[in-house]
């Protein structure tokens, strides 16, 4: 459980035994729900996402670009409106350690010179080997605990020519609190 270590968490109080618990992203989708552990390593990003998740923000957004072998991304389209608005950007968090492995979340941007990230785009990489040369560009700010299956079944729904899918893939994003010992079960290096 070493990966999970430090981690900012509450206490709860049962008894005289004290659980210790923490945010968890989850995204629900028709194809099934996935689960998100984000790093303090990325506080930033990591606060905005929790903040976007609380607010509602994604829940009437699909994820918008899907591409086997690559990423399935969500959040908002490649707009002018969702990469220039100040509110939205966030300074990189790059740090060295956290790879755009298997199942890596990271935040989307567009090609800005600072490399700012658009807090309300994430995408999650798919390719079994990594994406590897996108690291030091965009920031990495979690990983999916549980769900890679659904998010390969969602890059390989049928899309147009610009790899949004036909049938829309909706997004219902949330903070859940979990305690030590559910992700200790969930957690599965590889």
């Amino acid at each position: 459980m070493k990966y999970f270590l430090p981690i900012i968490g509450t206490l709860i109080f049962t008894g005289c035994t004290a659980q210790e618990t923490y945010e968890i992203g989850e995204i629900k989708t028709p194809k099934g729900d996935i689960l998100i552990w984000l790093h303090d390593e990325t506080p930033n990003h990591k606060a905005s996402f929790i903040q976007l998740a609380k607010e509602g923000y994604w829940d009437s957004l699909t994820f918008n670009r899907v591409i086997p072998d690559f990423v399935a991304q969500g959040g908002c389209p490649d707009t002018p409106e969702g990469f220039n608005d100040p509110d939205y950007l966030l300074a990189p968090e790059f740090v060295d350690r956290l790879t755009h492995e298997y199942g890596a979340l990271g935040a989307g941007r567009d090609g800005n010179a600072e490399k700012l990230s658009a807090r309300c785009q994430f995408y999650i990489v798919q390719n079994k080997e990594g994406e590897h040369r996108l690291d030091g560009d965009y920031t990495v700010f979690g990983k999916v605990i549980k769900g890679m299956e659904i998010i390969d079944a969602i890059v390989a729904v049928k899309r147009d020519s610009i790899n949004q899918p036909l049938t829309p893939i909706s997004l219902d994003v949330n903070i859940i609190s979990m305690e030590e010992k559910e992700l200790k079960i969930l957690y599965n290096p590889q």
